[in-house]
């Protein structure tokens, strides 16, 4: 199996298919996508559940989403996950997109079905339970502090943390420009929660970070071999729940530096397996997928 597929590979079935005895009917797109566990996991529970079917990695540049999702539709595709960068711009290539990846404000699985390509959002409700399972709590009941919550992920926790009810939420960007519109959103669906908007550089996030019971890193900061971590390590605390949505490697920058300091840290596997298993469920309605997908993802195989 190729490690990455690209859109010339989407050209036919022959080529997307040569040499395989099961054809490509699920993928996972981003930019860039040769790190994503996904496949592992999605594989494992296509074929405990006997589904003759392969989900491939699929590289697709940014302003190319449109094509690519034509073309799975075009060669029978059942559907895909949606990663960085993409998950706001897959938003308007989709003829219909639910109610709640609209209130969330980002897309990262699309079905196709009955000829129309149809956007949801399994991210909000995935981090939901991995929270839960990592830490034995309530996001509601947490301060919150996302860092990266310009991007599509990060806007899309934002919201959910709003709607679970979360008592304080800051959200941290690179710049305060993609702020503003988010917060606003927010504070449309919860004005009893307590919100502000942080840049990276702003004198005020060391308080910010001492006072959040969980922080988040939504960003991409870590994925890349030499990334520093997204927050200075004096800013964080004992205790304080740290949770990194980047997997690999493993640990990274960050949940180094926040175990060193004694929080209990996690990263984004569990939020990759709920939201993968959320998936699964919206393509074949009724099955249970997260014990496969687990198990998938369970010890050093999963860095693959």
């Amino acid at each position: 199996m190729a490690e990455v597929y690209t859109l010339h590979d989407l050209i036919s079935r022959q080529v997307l298919d040569a040499g395989q005895d099961k054809p490509a009917r699920l993928a996972v797109i981003g930019w860039p996508i040769a790190h994503s566990a996904s496949p592992r996991m999605q594989q494992a529970a296509l074929d405990a559940a006997g589904i003759a079917a392969r989900y491939v990695r699929l590289e697709v540049m940014p302003g190319q989403v449109g094509e690519a999702l034509a073309r799975m539709r075009e060669l029978g595709f059942i559907g895909c996950n949606v990663t960085v960068p993409h998950k706001f711009e897959v938003m308007g290539c989709c003829d219909v997109v639910d109610a709640a990846a609209q209130t969330l404000g980002a897309v990262n699985t699309v079905s196709f079905e009955a000829g129309q390509t149809r956007g949801s959002n399994t991210d909000g409700p995935g981090f939901v339970r991995a929270i839960a399972d990592e830490f034995g709590v309530a996001l509601g009941e947490l301060k919150v502090l996302i860092v990266g919550a310009g991007g599509g992920a990060g806007q899309a926790l934002a919201v959910q943390c709003v709607m679970e009810g979360v008592k304080r939420l800051a959200l941290v960007n690179r710049t305060l420009e993609k702020l503003s519109p988010v917060l606003a959103r927010l504070r449309g669906l919860a004005a009893n929660c307590e919100m502000l908007g942080l840049a990276l550089e702003d004198s005020a996030l060391a308080e910010a970070c001492a006072t959040a019971d969980l922080i988040v890193n939504a960003s991409s900061v870590g994925l890349k071999p030499g990334d520093s971590p997204v927050l200075p390590a004096a800013w964080l605390r004992p205790g304080q729940l740290v949770y990194d949505c980047v997997y690999q490697p493993k640990p990274t920058p960050l949940l180094q530096q926040a175990a060193a300091r004694g929080c209990r840290t996690a990263d984004g596997r569990s939020m990759l397996i709920h939201q993968g298993a959320l998936a699964f469920q919206q393509w074949f309605p009724g099955s249970g997928p997260l014990a496969v997908m687990r198990s998938a993802l369970a010890g050093p195989a999963s860095e693959a």
